[in-house]
């Protein structure tokens, strides 16, 4: 069968103009995006306004770069060499004085798991320590904490965990693991949902 001239050119129109999604031209949602960010125009947002008085660190954790509180001056007994002056085996020995650090009660793992030493690096205690011995500044316990919580970490890098500071607007600002969970103590506790107070309500008409 022998198809006709005009009839060929209207499939062929067809055919190339059924590509065009919602006649923008894009295959797919990413393409478009893509392509007219190449024409964005950065408007000159910033969220430093937000940031305020905190002090802050730059990180970068694999392709992400962002802010983060800085740490140790926030610690109210920090450098812990000024008191940790003697082999931690020799304070430990004086039980006829009060152990320091008393009132903190571990309730993150089982004792069988995780003890002081687990995070805390006894030969230098201004360093916190890797599992495989590694030392860590007070300023990126993140690192710590990321050993065991590694998918919570990789959500916090990307944003999707943990509070951001401000924006998304650079300089991007993210508060760190010990921000918001206690590293002692770290499960939130639960809360009731807020509700209305329909008594209340009637009491101010």
């Amino acid at each position: 069968m022998k198809i006709k001239p005009k009839l060929f050119i209207l499939v062929i129109i067809c055919l190339l103009s059924s590509c065009k999604h919602k006649e923008s031209g894009y295959h797919n949602l990413k393409e478009k995006i893509e392509e007219e960010s190449k024409h964005y125009q950065d408007p000159g947002i910033s969220s430093e306004v937000y940031i305020g008085d905190i002090e802050t660190i730059e990180i970068t954790e694999g392709e992400h770069t962002f802010l983060i509180p800085e740490r140790k001056s926030q610690l109210k007994s920090y450098a812990c060499t000024e008191c940790h002056s003697k082999p931690l085996s020799e304070l430990q020995q004086a039980r006829d004085q009060q152990q320091a650090h008393w009132e903190i009660k571990i309730k993150h793992a089982n004792s069988q798991t995780m003890n002081c030493a687990t995070c805390h690096n006894p030969g230098d205690m201004n360093h916190l320590n890797s599992l495989a011995g590694i030392e860590i500044d007070f300023n990126q316990s993140y690192r710590l904490c990321a050993q065991c919580h590694s998918s919570q970490f990789e959500d916090w890098k990307g944003g999707a965990h943990g509070k951001n500071i401000g924006g998304w607007a650079n300089p991007r600002a993210a508060m760190s693991c010990v921000n918001c969970h206690n590293p002692h103590e770290p499960q939130i506790a639960s809360k009731w949902p807020v509700r209305f107070n329909t008594q209340k309500e009637m009491e101010r008409k």
